[in-house]
């Protein structure tokens, strides 16, 4: 990369080290950086620094080599970032009160650019609404520094595109949109991340990114959205909805599978679309209807699981209340142990309302997740499962037994279809 000093390795801050800016960090100081963590967070930091890895697209043994080799430094110490050649930020972009809070990318810009030089490059990674990195995330720097994007240091966006646990589209295989505000920005933007992942997308201008990764979220939220409302309607026509979907599927143009679920979780759909939501309302003062739609379905979701549970058992001359349910799946997607906004979560707390004993198995999701504490964790065991009145898959993680699930389970409903459908065992 075109460098700004030519003492040592190439200097890269990280501010952020969730499951979005640890990766990139790991990833970079195994290609030959010298990598600053940043991170507020000093129970999070602390483990890092300890080899203890939270995401599981970074192994303990990843974590520990670039500890060992001294290219990766976790820390809370703003100081450290002093010298940076190119920084990046991961930071969450929650909602707050249904409208885009943008609090951690003030503070990043702020904490940048207190150690900002000439030269140097900055991307934002974050997921947000059009014209963030130039309008907010760049004027800040510019007001704190005095230096201008653009002129005297390189500016850009980079939205994140990593999907926890996937082995086979990793941070370094899946194509990165870039973008930069000026063609040099640009230029630098390429040339860093062509440096850790296998591709890079130009693309115009941010703007023209951060819609990009709106656009590729919103997609998933409605088509999600979608199969999720044709499973209710399917079920009161009487028709197999996942038969009609595996249907569908063998056409080989116009039509892409998605399946049927007990909600949405994560940052991404839950989250995302309603930025772009509101950018389109307050800016152009109309509605994004898809994205209202999709939000309406997708959010009902988890009532309709426990509605279907409490259906089951009634047939079975039983109650919620009183009744002991073991939810099988904790986090928002298979094999990750991310829960954030996950629908198990509101799966539990409706199921808790009802007066059931809610039980949970989740070896991915740490106990410091934040499960309603009614909700007792449990292994997945045999006389876990003959014990419980009903069972709910709603994460279908690879290690469980779903064998064991249908030889002891008095009453099961599925959510994802990892089990075969029979007199006690319904699928959503």
């Amino acid at each position: 990369m075109t460098r700004t000093t030519n003492d040592g390795p190439p200097r890269l801050a990280v501010i952020g080290q969730g499951y979005v800016g640890l990766p990139l960090a790991v990833r970079a100081a195994e290609t030959g950086y010298a990598v600053v963590g940043y991170d507020v967070d000093d129970g999070r930091i602390a483990r890092l620094l300890a080899g203890d890895s939270f995401v599981e697209d970074v192994s303990g043994d990843r974590l520990a080599g670039v500890l060992a080799s001294g290219g990766y430094r976790p820390t809370t110490d703003a100081a450290e970032l002093a010298g940076f050649e190119v920084a990046v930020v991961t930071v969450p972009t929650p909602l707050l009160d249904d409208v885009p809070d943008l609090t951690c990318i003030e503070e990043a810009a702020r904490t940048l650019a207190g150690h900002l030089t000439p030269g140097a490059l900055v991307v934002l990674e974050s997921t947000t609404y059009p014209g963030t990195t130039e309008d907010v995330f760049g004027a800040l720097i510019q007001k704190e520094s005095g230096l201008a994007p653009g002129t005297d240091f390189h500016l850009g966006y980079s939205p994140e595109r990593i999907d926890p646990g996937n082995t086979r589209w990793t941070l370094e295989t899946t194509p990165k949109i870039v973008s930069g505000v000026d063609t040099a920005s640009l230029r630098r933007v390429e040339e860093f991340y062509g440096s850790v992942v296998e591709r890079t997308v130009p693309v115009r201008d941010p703007k023209t990114a951060e819609l990009a990764k709106l656009l590729e979220n919103t997609y998933r939220h409605v088509n999600i959205a979608l199969v999720n409302e044709m499973a209710v309607i399917a079920r009161e026509l009487g028709v197999d909805a996942w038969e009609a979907i595996d249907a569908a599927s063998s056409k080989p143009f116009g039509f892409m599978p998605f399946t049927p679920g007990p909600g949405v979780g994560g940052h991404c759909l839950p989250v995302d679309p309603r930025y772009l939501s509101w950018r389109v309302e307050r800016q152009l003062g109309r509605r994004f209807r898809f994205v209202d739609l999709a939000n309406d379905v997708n959010s009902h979701m988890p009532h309709y699981v426990v509605q279907r549970l409490v259906e089951a058992l009634n047939q079975r001359q039983r109650s919620a209340n009183g009744s002991r349910v073991l939810l099988l799946g904790l986090a928002y997607k298979r094999n990750s142990g991310d829960a954030r906004e996950s629908p198990a979560l509101r799966v539990a707390e409706l199921l808790l309302r009802t007066g059931a004993q809610v039980r949970a198995v989740d070896p991915h999701v740490r106990e410091t997740a934040p499960v309603d504490p009614r909700v007792t964790r449990v292994e997945l065991t045999d006389g876990e499962l003959s014990a419980a009145d009903a069972v709910v898959v709603l994460t279908d993680h690879d290690d469980f037994d779903y064998a064991a699930v249908e030889r002891h389970a008095r009453l099961v409903l599925d959510c994802r279809r990892r089990l075969r459908p029979g007199a006690d065992i319904e699928i959503l």
